[in-house]
């Protein structure tokens, strides 16, 4: 069996983006990523002669469905190349594009160190111990793969803003059931103004999501620790501040 795949290249990122096709073999488990690495100097020499032969350039690691580094957009829906077959398709050509919300560096391999960048001004860690508290809740957040699939689909995410998706939720989400009460405050400072603000909760994200985190239970349990109990301590006292544990 085969089917064409339509890739979008690109030789550097000041380059003019181009589109080539390659028939490849596939079997029921060949997934986009084997079928990529696959791809032979003679399926991609002489397709153009503006074009030097080279391998298409794309990342990846686990080829498990891990670490997210294949994120790419198929067919215009962004997914895994790892976790995607071949056979999955009823076209019998399947286009291949970078993510498009960040700058591609060469074919479909794009920047996305914007997403760990604001992880760091966020300050995603706990300084100290954090106890035992909220372990069901921040174990679900760290399944997160940062693969930035949620943030292709999301239509209040762009790179230069200051939301920052729900690869930063997560891992705020993780914070805030952990992080002791002392520390609480500029946690969910930093959740208000970098998730709560920005989030229109079209929830686009958890129908994309590879690893099908529970998003929605991620949002309630973070806005009630960042949020509404803050709002509660207002309305009972008539003080911004926080209840006792929360």
């Amino acid at each position: 069996m085969e089917k064409t795949l339509r890739i979008r290249r690109q030789e550097n990122p000041f380059s003019e983006a181009y589109f080539e096709e390659y028939k490849v073999p596939y079997d029921d488990n060949t997934t986009i990523a084997v079928a990529l690495l696959n791809l032979t100097e003679e399926q991609l020499k002489d397709r153009d002669p503006a074009h030097s032969f080279r391998p298409v350039a794309f990342d990846h690691s686990c080829h498990q469905k891990r670490c997210g580094a294949c994120a790419m957009v198929i067919n215009d829906r962004p997914a895994l190349a790892c976790d995607t077959r071949l056979s999955s398709f009823s076209e019998d050509v399947i286009k291949i594009e970078p993510l498009k919300k960040f700058p591609v560096i060469l074919d479909l391999l794009c920047d996305r160190s914007s997403v760990f960048e604001r992880l760091k001004d966020l300050k995603v860690w706990i300084e100290g111990d954090s106890g035992l508290q909220g372990e069901e809740i921040s174990y679900e957040a760290t399944r997160c793969i940062k693969c930035g699939l949620c943030l292709e689909v999301c239509p209040n995410f762009y790179r230069e803003g200051r939301f920052g998706g729900m690869a930063a939720m997560a891992e705020q989400a993780a914070l805030l059931a952990k992080i002791p009460p002392e520390q609480r405050n500029a946690a969910a400072r930093n959740y208000r103004k970098s998730v709560f603000a920005g989030c229109g909760k079209s929830l686009a994200c958890r129908d994309i999501c590879p690893v099908k985190l529970d998003i929605e239970e991620l949002l309630v349990r973070s806005n009630a620790a960042a949020i509404w109990k803050r709002w509660l301590k207002y309305q009972e006292t008539g003080v911004i501040g926080f209840c006792k544990g929360g």
